[in-house]
């Protein structure tokens, strides 16, 4: 998520300024096939209730591809409603094998970057069993769109746990475009949220 903060200072739209700065042409169609199914549109603003990022990595500097782009909403509470990925690992031996990971990679991710979090008091961890762990529920899935970049002369890299990381930035690149405020610290609760922004409660 640093890269959109890059951007930010450089006065470019995040999309345009990874493309900017990669050569690989498998990243750069991993980002032009998600910015393009997600309809972004370059430069655009939020209306301050409204906001998406985006986020690319290759997964360890040397398995797959994948960039993500988030949108969430502010009313009435923060959530993510529409995740579109792009990921390229390869020849994709079972694709839908591919597409079903990537998907549930993108879930885990959302769960771990709205809110989950291993609680304690003064003396010991609290949030013992799934009760008091706080995981991301179905009301809480947003819609997800996996598009599969398959090159079938290249050797199969796996899809593992190449979605987590960009699904975090993006995430988080998509509250800061909304807010025009960072949190860098996980999960982005509405403690963090507020406290961003100044306000107190």
């Amino acid at each position: 998520s640093f890269m959109d903060e890059l951007a930010e200072a450089a006065g470019a739209d995040p999309v345009e300024f990874r493309l900017r700065h990669l050569s690989d042409p498998r990243a750069r169609a991993v980002i032009e096939r998600a910015a393009e199914a997600s309809g972004w549109v370059r430069g655009a603003a939020s209306d301050g209730v409204t906001g998406r990022g985006i986020g690319f990595a290759r997964y360890k500097n040397g398995y797959g591809y994948i960039a993500v782009v988030a949108q969430v909403t502010l009313e009435p509470d923060f959530r993510v409603t529409r995740v579109v990925a792009a990921v390229d690992v390869g020849l994709a031996i079972n694709p839908d094998g591919i597409l079903n990971q990537t998907e549930g990679g993108i879930l885990q991710s959302l769960s771990w970057t709205l809110c989950e979090a291993v609680r304690f008091d003064h003396e010991r961890i609290v949030s013992r069993d799934w009760e008091t762990y706080p995981i991301l529920t179905f009301a809480g899935v947003p819609q997800v769109e996996v598009h599969l970049i398959n090159r079938p002369d290249e050797v199969p890299l796996g899809g593992g746990e190449t979605p987590t990381g960009p699904t975090a930035a993006a995430v988080g690149n998509a509250l800061a475009h909304a807010l025009g405020v960072r949190v860098r610290e996980l999960p982005l609760t509405r403690e963090r949220i507020v406290a961003a922004m100044g306000w107190s409660r």
